[in-house]
């Protein structure tokens, strides 16, 4: 196993598996084939053919686009088709200072293929041995990942908060780290990827923070997705992310990230042109 492996995890999808989902005729996402034919029983919603999905010509603006989507989403998971139903409004977008075109429940936005964007921190602390990572296990009735390797904060981006203001929230439900530590988080760039997985086709973008804490930190779980926290020297860390699928698929990509802007990785490792390349999306395949 290596490095690669973990972004490889990340490239996984087929675009002949799916026909674009479009609002406008702008594409926004990508809809397997099944979906597809089931969406044909809403031909006031959406426009379907061989080719792809769209919004009908008739759903004109931000309102009335995410009412009708709405029902339908509700429709489907009140016949079970879809799951992990989470009550949170995505924004519908390509690039995060866009204004929304809609917005869709959490859970539908990757069976849609739709963009959604995240937020990780790397909690560090500096020793004489070098940085070590905060390293938080995920709970074990996690619906998405129960049980694997986090970060010491990392969440999603719902609709109608900041990227900072949600980092600074999810930093004290997730870890109890105090605001005015949290808010001297570093935002240091992004990691993206497009990947099939359980619940859709996920094509993230991951806002990416360091924050160096005190030695004497200890977090604190508030909310119940986190099982424990451990303080692990960055060799533990990158050996578990080479050796081992431990960590959640895309804590690995924002941790290796992390490694070579920190010189934790260097032009002598092997694939170090490969995996900065493979960090950020840069086309379509």
């Amino acid at each position: 196993m290596s490095f690669l492996d973990r972004i490889a995890e990340c490239r996984r999808w087929a675009p002949d598996d799916y026909r674009p989902f479009t609002i406008d005729d702008r594409p926004l996402g990508r809809v397997s084939h099944d979906l597809a034919r089931r969406l044909e029983d809403f031909p006031q919603v959406f426009r379907v053919s061989g080719r792809a999905v769209g919004l009908a010509p008739s759903l004109r603006g931000f309102t009335a686009r995410t009412a009708a989507v709405a029902e339908v989403l509700h429709r489907l998971r009140d016949a079970g088709e879809i799951r992990r139903w989470r009550d949170e409004p995505y924004p519908v977008l390509q690039r995060w200072d866009e204004t929304p075109l809609m917005i869709m429940e959490r859970a539908a936005v990757p069976l849609f293929g739709l963009r959604a964007f995240g937020v990780h921190l790397n909690g560090y602390v500096r020793g004489p041995e070098g940085l070590s990572l905060w390293v938080g296990r995920r709970a074990a009735n996690k619906a998405t990942a129960p049980g694997k390797l986090d970060h010491l904060v990392a969440g999603g981006q719902p609709y109608g908060i900041g990227v900072t203001e949600n980092l600074i929230k999810e930093s004290a439900e997730e870890a109890g780290l105090p605001r005015e530590l949290a808010a001297r988080a570093v935002p240091v760039g992004l990691v993206s990827y497009r990947c099939a997985r359980e619940e859709g086709l996920r094509d993230d973008v991951l806002f990416c923070f360091d924050l160096e804490v005190p030695a004497d930190f200890v977090p604190e779980n508030a909310d119940g997705e986190v099982e424990s926290f451990s303080l692990w020297p960055m060799a533990r860390v990158m050996a578990t992310i080479r050796d081992s699928d431990a960590f959640k698929f895309n804590v690995a990509l924002v941790i290796l990230d992390f490694a070579v802007r920190h010189g934790i990785l260097g032009p002598d490792d092997a694939g170090y042109e490969e995996i900065i390349e493979g960090l950020r999306l840069t086309s379509d395949a």
